[in-house]
């Protein structure tokens, strides 16, 4: 299992030390959100051109205000400034955010996640699509030269939206879910679906909060003050309800260093392939959090 770093980059100049520090710092990956900061393809194309050998992901792009060939083109271009480092990380986000942000309709999520996808992926690898969907539809050819196509990954959490994905991309990218959860559905219908399609086996990259740390009650208080929003969004309660937790102070990996090793380790056995660390806390547990992961890195 692959360790790699799940990161808020507020601007330029913040990604550009945040990628350049993982990637000395042995990371195979960082993750980045796309929220209501800086645009994450555009920080990855100007500030990650100097953090080779590690993968820069997005996680993930919403899906619903990007056109797919306007994200293809975007997509190559990016990957090709890095050196075919990018791993595209897209989902279809939330129905608060959807509707009552943007005033899109959130209707047929999963028929739109795979008309998209159906777009998408060849227009990744060929450079053309021909496709008139009942939600989406394009016939055109772009032309980005000598651009590699970015491995694709979905947010996938249900059990829909997880066979989708394995049937059409490369993996799932999960957060705010559980080793149950990961264990029972996520790896299982992924696998399955990837298999009846002839696709290898996809890639599951698992975000989680972590705080190393001997305050643990003061850590699960920060998180759950933190990570609220997160227990509130309806697909991730749902996975939180799943695996049994009351909210994400839960799902956070907090505690001494053998306590949190157990867990990553418990991770690795469950089938996750990359562990995608959300570190938190004070200035000292963060430190103390690297030093840890930093040390994991090859062992599990």
């Amino acid at each position: 299992m692959e360790i790699g770093v799940f990161g808020f980059v507020a601007d330029l100049a913040s990604a550009r030390r945040e990628f350049a520090q993982a990637a000395a710092d042995g990371f195979a990956s960082y993750w980045v959100p796309q929220a209501f900061g800086p645009d994450s393809l555009t920080c990855i194309a100007v500030a990650g051109q100097d953090s080779a050998p590690m993968r820069i992901g997005t996680a993930v792009i919403p899906t619903y205000p990007r056109h797919p060939q306007m994200l293809a083109q975007q997509a190559l271009t990016v990957n090709d400034a890095i050196g075919g480092r990018l791993v595209l990380g897209i989902g279809p986000s939330h129905k608060p955010v959807i509707e009552g942000q943007w005033g899109m309709s959130f209707d047929k999520p999963i028929r739109h996640l795979r008309e998209y996808l159906e777009i998408l992926m060849p227009l990744l690898a060929e450079q053309r699509a021909s496709v008139e969907g009942e939600v989406l539809t394009c016939k055109a050819e772009i032309s980005v030269p000598g651009a590699p196509a970015p491995k694709v990954m979905v947010s996938a959490l249900g059990p829909q939206l997880l066979k989708v994905t394995g049937r059409l991309c490369d993996g799932t990218i999960t957060w705010m879910t559980g080793p149950n959860t990961i264990r029972d559905l996520t790896v299982p219908t992924m696998r399955q679906a990837a298999e009846e399609a002839g696709r290898p086996a996809p890639e599951i990259v698992s975000g989680f909060p972590i705080c190393v740390t001997d305050a643990v009650d003061a850590a699960r208080e920060r998180a759950a003050r933190s990570f609220a929003i997160y227990g509130k969004l309806p697909s991730y309660r749902a996975m939180l309800d799943r695996e049994g937790y009351d909210g994400p102070a839960d799902l956070a990996l907090v505690g001494g260093e053998d306590e949190v090793t157990e867990r990553i380790h418990h991770l690795a056995s469950v089938g996750v392939t990359t562990f995608a660390a959300s570190p938190f806390g004070a200035r000292e547990e963060r430190a103390r959090t690297n030093e840890l992961l930093r040390s994991l890195m090859g062992t599990t």
